[in-house]
């Protein structure tokens, strides 16, 4: 009777071990996650919550579709595919289904390519030819054409997707370019004026029209004249000038909307520190001067127009395999989103949707990069009104917050750039008055060693959500991305995964592990510039 009890507490015992391995076995990645063997060390982040900074627009997040063709090539790597706008697979089920995730995104149809495109329209009698290579030519491509039974698909394919569509129009037609690279001559407006007028006739929705640094203002109003809604005039696009760019907004008819600017900070994409460069708050703060610029001109100027980033890919010349296109690239993408809203930048579009070395997209595959879900979850959660927003405790931490989206609330954004230091984050609303109320990433000590919510927070109690994205195996080179421990992966039929939170004690600080992005979505906050 003894050994039988004996062998039943046994048997107990070794049920409860194999429950409890399991449970430890189930948690493990995501709780890996949130600790390491490194150091733990503790922060605050202050955000005001009483007036806002900026203000976003709902479709802050956008990404590019290139005209590139397969011969494209940088550095020995040719890596556009079938990514063109000419010959992208419009079918493709993950490629819809990314698109409609954002419900709506905006897509811009551009880049640099954009000024050899001639379009297929009636009576203009020239072939509609595809780009081929030829290093003779300018940007060593021939000319390329726009047919419009390809536009008509394109169009289909952005109602059926939502897409909110921005498109960048030749401005070199007519012009030659001179021994010095400079474009000289009248521009010919005739193929931009029958592309907006067959678009017109059609239907089609176009949210704004990009032409560079060439008005088309009279264009513009003869074909809307009578529409109540009309498209948005965007210029001029290219790498930003302080002093340039002062000059034509002030030369600018008042039709001007939006000034679009690019931003490749990185340096060429065969660089051999881009990561280096990524992981490098200084390095990171440095972009923040052209936003500073440029929000400056346009207060000063009088101008009704607003800041747009036209295309940003970090790194120029088609990025980086395993970098732009990596984990590690959503530590700079999410910081830039960060940066540009804190400035009043209305809208981000990224380099690229997909083709290149920075689509959101995979060019084979079509398979969603780290940074696809980095942007769906901003897309998501973070609402139109910016806050300001310091962090004390590491330069190493990167914060940012706006009032949530789509509910009560406020939403913060951390980035961790240290790969060995897991940071302990309190929030505070009360106004740290020792500090400029600027969005700098503060590098002192803790000025409060927070146990739970500071007793000024108008921060409830209850809990919070939040959303832990990590690379597999911790390598910053992956092309895997982890939210909450659990590998995001479409499924057999093209969906994209859902992106669900954890809820975690308000109380608690947020757990920033190494080389980690944390949203916290905090409900309930009782913040007058979310009101």
């Amino acid at each position: 009777m003894q050994r039988t009890l004996s062998y039943g507490m046994g048997s107990l015992c070794l049920l409860f071990c194999g429950c409890f391995w399991l449970y430890w076995v189930i948690h493990t990645s995501y709780m890996s996650s949130k600790s390491t063997a490194g150091n733990t060390i503790e922060g605050v982040a202050y955000i005001n919550g009483e007036t806002s900074i900026g203000r976003i627009d709902d479709d802050f997040v956008c990404a590019t579709l290139d005209w590139w063709p397969p011969e494209k090539c940088d550095y020995g790597r040719c890596s556009w595919g079938r990514a063109s706008i000419l010959n992208l697979d419009l079918n493709n089920f993950i490629l819809l289904n990314a698109i409609k995730a954002f419900s709506p995104l905006k897509i811009r149809l551009g880049g640099t390519l954009q000024n050899k495109v001639i379009y297929e329209t009636e009576g203009n009698g020239q072939q509609c030819n595809s780009f081929v290579k030829n290093n003779s030519e300018l940007l060593g491509f021939s000319q390329g054409c726009l047919s419009m039974s390809r536009w008509d698909e394109l169009n289909l394919f952005f109602k059926k997707t939502g897409a909110v569509v921005v498109f960048g129009l030749n401005e070199l037609s007519g012009k030659t370019i001179d021994n010095r690279g400079a474009a000289v001559g009248p521009w010919n407006s005739s193929d931009t004026e029958s592309l907006i007028r067959y678009s017109v006739r059609k239907g089609y929705t176009i949210h704004g029209w990009e032409l560079g640094k060439t008005s088309y203002a009279h264009i513009w109003k003869n074909i809307y004249a009578g529409f109540e809604v009309k498209p948005l005039v965007i210029a001029p696009g290219g790498f930003f000038d302080a002093n340039w760019f002062s000059e034509f907004i002030k030369k600018t008819p008042k039709s001007l909307q939006v000034v679009t600017f690019h931003i490749y900070s990185l340096g060429p994409g065969v660089g051999d520190h881009l990561v280096d460069m990524i992981l490098d708050p200084s390095s990171l703060d440095s972009v923040s001067h052209t936003f500073s610029s440029l929000q400056s001109i346009l207060k000063s100027s009088g101008t009704r127009a607003v800041a747009w980033v036209g295309e940003a890919g970090g790194a120029y010349n088609s990025g980086h395999n395993l970098v732009t296109n990596a984990f590690v690239f959503s530590l700079w993408y999410l910081d830039q989103l960060g940066m540009a809203s804190s400035f009043d930048t209305k809208t981000y579009c990224r380099q690229s949707l997909i083709g290149g070395n920075y689509g959101l997209l995979d060019t084979s595959s079509f398979a969603p990069n780290p940074d696809y879900y980095s942007a769906l979850l901003w897309h998501r959660l973070m609402g139109n009104n910016v806050l300001s927003t310091n962090f004390r405790g590491t330069k190493k931490i990167r914060a940012y917050a706006h009032c949530s989206k789509k509910m009560q609330g406020i939403t913060l954004l951390l980035i961790n750039l240290d790969g060995t230091t897991t940071v302990q984050v309190y929030i505070s609303t009360e106004n740290d008055t020792s500090i400029s109320t600027s969005t700098s990433q503060e590098s002192q000590n803790p000025r409060t060693k927070f146990a739970t919510m500071s007793s000024g927070s108008k921060i409830g109690n209850g809990t919070r959500e939040e959303y832990h994205l990590t690379a597999k195996d911790r390598n910053l080179h992956s092309q895997t991305v982890l939210l909450n421990g659990q590998i995001l992966t479409v499924v057999s039929s093209g969906a994209i995964p859902s992106l669900d939170p954890i809820n975690v004690n308000q109380s608690d600080p947020v757990t920033v592990a190494p080389f980690s992005v944390v949203f916290v979505q905090i409900p309930y906050s009782n913040l007058s510039a979310c009101s």
